[in-house]
């Protein structure tokens, strides 16, 4: 049988690696469709030649037979959003030129006229399955494997791409600091075109032996009732998750609150990131399951590259420590290193973890790297060996729920409104989203907007997440001499 670069997938056995509803696979299983499936994509040619395939669908058993299949046919994988409005899907997939989409029946409808406007051929998984395994090509470490877009502070996202040595190195070094086995189970809800539910749960569940549980979504009381029943041993999340089942616990009986917070007790480990954990909920977790949460910090362009320790202690309100192969350090604004510890700096990264390349975007890579040394565009201090992350270098990007979002590419999208004149996006601190989209609108003259209809007209022109979750009417935005809105002036005015 024909193996991909690295055993992304365990070794062939009947230990059970994917559930999805009442559906059980086995490793062998996953590995037969997934050979299948790399055979269906080659058709006539021996390689992919790093081809750009993109797959639309959430967590299932085609996704992994997408994204493993792809990886083995010599392909690059291009996992997108399921919750992108289609307008925004029409970048992603130009700027990689993609040729070929992989997607859920459910999905097709939706994706024909667009896939069609780019000549990209749309498919499903189980019409690319061949009937059986055919040769696959040998992939070297340094080939491109998969690209995922990010906000970064230009108008639009970027294709950042991951080579099988990137991947290698994002998953063992996690499979080893946060001590992975095959005894592991745990359930998979986030979204797959993210580094943290791709590389951190999925990829690295399959690559121990582990079995991963697949969700749609995040379903609270199917898992619920999994974790009541003892099911998970793992369970890694976004606050916004963590904030979400604390509101949930307050809707149900008290009793079965314990049993739920019982079962969560039992586990080895629950992980809090992709955003900043607040001390808050750090605190609240822990009262309630006796769990310390494992804050720890990544970002798309390198996996993860610090983290709290498995075994030590976990510190509220820090990210830890750098993880074993990536090297960190923290530089000033003259790009000078700082030694001393409580001085604010630049977190810059080096290690196999970090991407190769924006694609098709020679300047953006050059500009993001100095001296070797990733820069990574947050600023952080290091108190007694531990990393605490105090914000963006840039106000334009804003975390929340999980997501990193350009608020230029929202005010993009607002500014077309006919009544808005002009507009400023920022992050505003919150418990549940740890930033809330926050509008700053000054309306045309004569024209008046309420909050409820500029959400209903969002609806449809971007993702749900993305939408302003207040608005606030201003006169005038405030301005330097340059012309350029001053952003934390805006702050300030809250």
């Amino acid at each position: 049988m024909a193996e991909s670069p690295f055993p992304y997938l365990h070794n062939d056995s009947e230990r059970v690696a994917l559930v999805e509803a009442d559906n059980t696979y086995t490793y062998s299983e996953v590995n037969s469709r997934v050979n299948r499936f790399a055979t269906g994509l080659l058709g006539n040619k021996d390689d992919l030649q790093e081809e750009r395939i993109a797959f639309f669908m959430p967590a299932s058993l085609d996704y992994v037979t997408t994204m493993h299949g792809v990886w083995r046919a010599g392909g690059i994988a291009v996992p997108l959003n399921v919750a992108s409005a289609v307008s925004e899907l029409d970048h992603y997939l130009s700027c990689a030129s993609v040729t070929r989409m992989v997607a859920n029946a459910e999905y097709q409808e939706s994706l024909r006229d667009l896939c069609a406007s780019l000549n990209i051929e749309l498919m499903s998984a189980d019409e690319v399955l061949a009937d059986a395994a055919g040769p696959l090509p040998k992939l070297t470490p340094e080939r491109r494997a998969m690209m995922l877009f990010t906000s970064g502070t230009t108008n639009k996202p970027k294709g950042v791409v991951s080579t099988h040595k990137t991947i290698h190195a994002q998953i063992t070094t996690l499979i080893d600091a946060w001590e992975w086995s095959e005894n592991d189970v745990i359930p998979l809800f986030l979204p797959l075109h993210h580094i943290h539910g791709i590389i951190n749960i999925l990829s690295c569940g399959l690559w121990a032996g582990a079995t991963v549980h697949l969700f749609a979504k995040f379903d609270i009381p199917k898992i619920s009732h999994q974790i009541v029943a003892g099911t998970y041993n793992v369970f890694m999340a976004v606050p916004t998750i963590y904030v979400k089942l604390i509101q949930y616990f307050d809707s149900i009986d008290p009793a079965e609150v314990q049993k739920i917070c019982d079962g969560f007790k039992d586990m080895r480990l629950n992980i809090s990131g992709s955003a900043a954990c607040p001390v808050k909920l750090f605190n609240q977790w822990k009262g309630l399951t006796g769990q310390v949460l494992l804050e720890r910090y990544g970002m798309t362009e390198i996996g993860m590259g610090i983290s709290n320790p498995y075994n030590g202690e976990r510190r509220a309100g820090a990210v830890g420590q750098a993880l074993p192969g990536v090297d960190c350090e923290l530089f000033d604004e003259n790009d000078s290193l700082i030694t001393e510890e409580a001085v604010a700096g630049e977190i810059r990264i080096k290690g196999d973890n970090v991407f190769l390349e924006y694609w098709d975007n020679a300047t953006a890579t050059k500009e993001s790297f100095k001296d070797s040394w990733f820069c990574t565009g947050d600023v952080a201090v290091l108190e007694d060996g531990y990393y605490r992350i105090m914000g963006r270098s840039s106000v334009d990007i804003i975390k929340s729920g999980g997501y990193k979002l350009s608020a230029l590419e929202i005010e993009g999208v607002l500014l077309t409104h006919d009544d808005i004149e002009e507009v400023a996006v920022i992050g505003v601190e919150d418990d549940t989203w740890g930033e809330a989209v926050t509008a700053f609108v000054a309306v045309k003259a004569g024209a008046s907007l309420e909050y409820e209809a500029l959400k209903e007209w969002c609806d449809g022109r971007m993702s749900s997440y993305k939408i302003p979750k207040s608005l606030i009417l201003i006169e005038a935005l405030p301005r330097n001499a340059m012309g350029k809105v001053t952003k934390p002036v805006l702050k300030e005015m809250l």
